[in-house]
């Protein structure tokens, strides 16, 4: 195991986050344990993330984030700009890129991976200079962003979301839209667009069936079917990536996209909205280092072996 004498780590937790008020405490003990000076930060509002990171990183030699996936994609920016390796503690509610990179939900366990050294690096989505790790959408999974109340989704978890997602799903409306792939434009009517940089997304949803995060790629797919219910039926393709076969569903891979629409629309990036259309796409190859463990599949382990 590596010495880490005389080494510091910028340790910021997300009090309001379903676990991290119980999730930091463990972790720095972790890190103290494994020979790391830590200095704690916490935050209250995703903006602080980046200010706290650029404020202190020269005094640091590496970043580790206490939260979900939200406050995980709002630290990338801070942590390119400091190139300093981020660790990631699962304490959200879906915690989907630890589980595409096969990081233990285990608060100790997690920390125990910084502790040891190894590391990867991973792809970043950029949509209109925000990050995102795992998924960026328009349309049904903006509007459950927009529903779900955060105290809901702190008591409730999942459940909370399957319960915002019936309300979103009684009213939905297809919106049309133009998709611009290698300058060449596409009228669409649909329910959703999403574009993904990592794997999993939305608490095990795979984005597509050849998805990685370090592949150097976007993975975009439209749910152009008439009647959303039908949608149901297509519950098991969307947990193995497969939904790309149904024919209401356009799929596309490349590394830029453009969504056009008739008046802005709100952008969800991993569970936050930040931005409107029209928005443009686009990845940013192996540009953060992440603690991980060694020999990291592009694919994450099955999620049954995960507790929640």
């Amino acid at each position: 195991m590596p010495s880490h004498r005389n080494k510091h780590v910028l340790l910021l937790h997300n009090a309001k986050s379903r676990q991290g008020a119980r999730a930091y405490q463990p972790v720095r003990a972790r890190l103290e344990a494994g020979g790391f000076s830590v200095t704690v930060e916490p935050f209250e509002n995703l903006p602080e993330i980046a200010r706290d990171i650029t404020r202190l990183h020269e005094r640091s030699d590496a970043v580790v984030v206490c939260g979900g996936d939200g406050s995980i994609s709002s630290a990338a920016p801070a942590v390119m700009e400091s190139r300093l390796p981020l660790g990631i503690i699962p304490a959200g509610t879906a915690n989907d890129l630890a589980r595409t990179l096969s990081i233990p939900l285990d608060f100790e366990a997690a920390a125990d991976l910084v502790v040891a050294g190894q590391t990867k690096q991973i792809d970043v989505g950029m949509v209109n200079g925000h990050a995102f790790f795992n998924v960026a959408s328009i349309g049904l999974s903006s509007e459950l962003a927009q529903k779900l109340d955060p105290e809901v989704k702190k008591r409730f978890g999942r459940l909370g979301y399957a319960v915002a997602a019936l309300r979103v799903l009684s009213s939905a409306k297809r919106f049309r839209a133009r998709i611009v792939e290698k300058g060449t434009g596409t009228r669409v009517k649909t329910y959703q667009i999403a574009i993904g940089n990592g794997r999993l997304y939305g608490g095990g949803n795979i984005v597509a069936e050849t998805a990685a995060i370090d592949d150097g790629r976007l993975d975009l797919y439209s749910l152009e079917m008439p009647n959303l219910w039908k949608s149901v039926l297509m519950a098991r393709a969307f947990r193995t990536g497969t939904h790309g076969a149904w024919k209401e569903v356009r799929t596309a891979r490349c590394v830029e996209f453009d969504i056009e629409t008739r008046h802005p629309m709100p952008v969800n990036t991993d569970g936050e909205i930040v931005t409107a259309t029209p928005a443009h796409f686009q990845v940013l190859p192996a540009a953060v280092t992440v603690f991980a463990p060694p020999e990291t599949s592009t694919k994450p382990l099955p999620l049954r072996l995960y507790h929640s």
